[in-house]
């Protein structure tokens, strides 16, 4: 095995050579202790000189953005770990494979250099199928990054489109690299791509309705009927959507419940959106007696709702007679909240309702209940005449005549 390489025949003869066991445990003793400087001391070294010295001259920088978008990918193996680590791990072959040679064990370096035996080719391809598959999946970081950096930059780009282009991305990053790496080992695709194409059917057959919703989610991110944050209404659920996927949508409703909505029945739905411009508006309705005047009660419920914190300036609350109850006339009471949420939504109801209750207590504008009044009417005809004869024979002690009833 040595005669392959002059050199290193040549400093196993040198070794060889050393015949007491002073000697060897001595080399040995001193193999160590340079190995370990090595390994501990020169190795780190270098390796930050070196990419300090590379970085500031070659690549302005570069080296540094892809080091810590690696860092974050792989936060333990980052390159420059993994680059000390193989120096470290060459240091000790090597220093192990010299030992063996001080102590003449070459049939040891040999038995294992026949079980370990393998050409440069494959080294060079397996060392190339990794690369690709760290530089596929630092991409996958790289594309996410710029998506959302364009994302800040353009304001018509919502969360929701940034998701899908970001996600389409790294499935288009991560299928090419799959292709390149079944090309380079030898893989038919051919044959793939027909198993591919089968495959596609059956599932698709087999999944129309998630297919249906991945399709629906795309609709979706290029009509953009609603964003994160909007208050919507789609059928018969409402609340805010908190997520969007591919897939389906998420609401939270005003019980504080989520409510998961695949695409395809978002899509096939009225939607309304009721809080598109980042406002809410709610309506609380309350009576007021028909004794009361209504433009006095509005203006009084006006003042009411303008104290509660979470009630907007602008547009200003609205307080209008809508129409006349059983018991009182109803008023209308329109006002906006931002940014809403369900705790939000339900303490401004809340304290309107409080509010307006005292004002109109203070006012003396009273809040009735449901209420009958009962009235009579006067009778007449044929049924006044019986009466009249029953009174009559009451009168004289007799019973009345009862043969027309």
């Amino acid at each position: 095995m040595f005669a392959r390489f002059p050199p290193v025949a040549q400093f196993g003869s040198v070794l060889g050579h050393l015949s007491s066991t002073e000697e060897r445990l001595l080399a040995s003793a001193v193999l160590a202790l340079t190995a370990t400087a090595l390994a501990a001391l020169v190795a780190p070294l270098l390796l930050r000189q070196s990419r300090r010295l590379v970085a500031r001259r070659y690549f302005g920088g570069a080296i540094d953005d892809f080091v810590r978008q690696v860092n974050d990918r792989f936060p333990v193996t980052t390159p420059m770990t993994l680059v000390l680590r193989s120096l470290q791990l060459g240091i000790c072959l090597v220093t192990a494979v010299t030992l063996l040679t001080i102590w003449n064990q070459q049939w040891f370096i040999q038995q294992s250099y026949t079980l370990v035996q393998f050409s440069l080719a494959d080294a060079l391809a397996w060392v190339f199928t990794g690369l690709l598959v760290v530089g596929a999946y630092v991409g996958m970081g790289l594309l996410e990054n710029a998506v959302s950096a364009f994302g800040v930059e353009a304001d018509r780009m919502t969360a929701h489109q940034e998701q899908i282009v970001t996600r389409v991305g790294q499935i288009g990053l991560l299928v090419v690299a799959g292709f390149v790496l079944l090309g380079f080992w030898g893989v038919d695709l051919g044959g793939l791509l027909v198993g591919a194409g089968f495959l596609g059917i059956v599932v698709g057959l087999a999944a129309r309705q998630t297919l249906g919703s991945l399709i629906a989610g795309f609709v979706l991110m290029l009509s953009r009927p609603f964003e994160i944050g909007d208050w919507v209404e789609v059928g018969d659920k409402e609340g805010v959507v908190t997520d969007i996927t591919i897939v389906n949508t998420r609401l939270e409703n005003f019980d504080g419940e989520f409510v998961v909505i695949p695409n395809d029945r978002v899509a096939d739905r009225a939607i309304t959106n009721r809080s598109q411009k980042g406002r809410l508006r709610l309506r609380v309705d309350v009576g007021i007696d028909y004794d009361a005047d209504p433009a006095t009660a509005a203006a009084v419920a006006t003042e009411a709702i303008e104290t509660v914190d979470h009630v907007e300036e602008t547009p200003e609350p609205n307080v209008f007679p809508r129409e006349f109850g059983d018991s009182a006339v109803v008023l209308e009471m329109r006002f906006w909240i931002e940014q809403p949420t369900p705790p939000k939504r339900w303490r401004a109801q809340a304290e309107v309702v409080q509010r307006v209750k005292t004002a109109f207590e203070r006012k003396g504008i009273e809040i009735p209940f449901p209420q009958r009044t009962l009235s009579g009417r006067t009778q007449t005809g044929r049924r006044r005449s019986d009466d009249r004869q029953a009174e009559t024979a009451r009168a004289d002690g007799a019973e009345p005549d009862r043969s027309r009833d």
